[in-house]
């Protein structure tokens, strides 16, 4: 059983960077959550958070709940600000072992894969508390620049979210192989009896329409835009 700890960013009193009517501590639990439902769907996979609602939380005490936990893995996901644009990630930038290199080099990629059209600012070292403390890999993903009018764009949208979510999820999932649960709607199965249509999203913008299109083609559910 592989377990992981994922811990939202900020949070009660603090909410982070601010900008363009967005509060980090918001995006960073919303993609948290999009992340934690996306790996229910795998096996051999247990996942705990450092927070499901809008608290604060010292980070010493996240980096505690990692190790009373024994986690095997710790994702620290964050909203970046300051002028710039794009994704980073960063490990602790002291001594760390070749599995934490190697997890950042494989989710790094996966991030960016998901993400699409976003400036790869790239793999990073640093001094974060919760990349010092947690006793198992970590690792600290910053999401775009609240302040940039073109990122925040796309962190307003949910379905952009649900991208950088699934970028982490499909680099868990490489880095310790897991697989996804059997289930009755897979492609290879034949389906009996009445077929239910479901509708999985309806947009205003095309272009979100037509990544939602690619999201679950990703997944293997046929998808068209009607």
């Amino acid at each position: 059983m592989v377990r992981i700890v994922l811990d939202a960013g900020h949070g009660g009193k603090d909410p982070g960077a601010v900008a363009n009517g967005l509060k980090e501590k918001d995006l960073t639990l919303s993609i948290v959550k999009h992340i934690g439902r996306l790996l229910s769907e795998y096996e051999g996979v247990e996942v705990h958070y450092t927070r499901t609602d809008d608290r604060f939380l010292e980070l010493s005490e996240r980096a505690a709940i990692a190790n009373k936990l024994n986690a095997d893995y710790f994702i620290s996901v964050h909203i970046n600000a300051g002028g710039g644009t794009g994704f980073e990630s960063y490990i602790y930038n002291g001594n760390v072992s070749q599995a934490t290199i190697a997890y950042q080099n494989v989710i790094h990629a996966e991030i960016m894969k998901a993400i699409g059209n976003v400036k790869d600012r790239g793999k990073k070292r640093a001094n974060y508390a919760v990349l010092r403390q947690t006793k198992m890999p970590a690792l600290l993903t910053e999401n775009l620049f609240i302040d940039n009018a073109n990122d925040a764009a796309k962190l307003k949208s949910e379905q952009f979210l649900l991208q950088v979510a699934h970028g982490h999820v499909q680099g868990i999932a490489k880095v310790f192989g897991l697989k996804k649960k059997a289930s009755s709607s897979t492609p290879e199965q034949k389906p009996t009896g009445v077929l239910y249509r479901v509708q999985v999203g309806a947009f205003a913008n095309r272009e979100n329409a037509e990544r939602l299109v690619e999201e679950l083609k990703k997944k293997g559910y046929p998808a068209i835009i009607v």
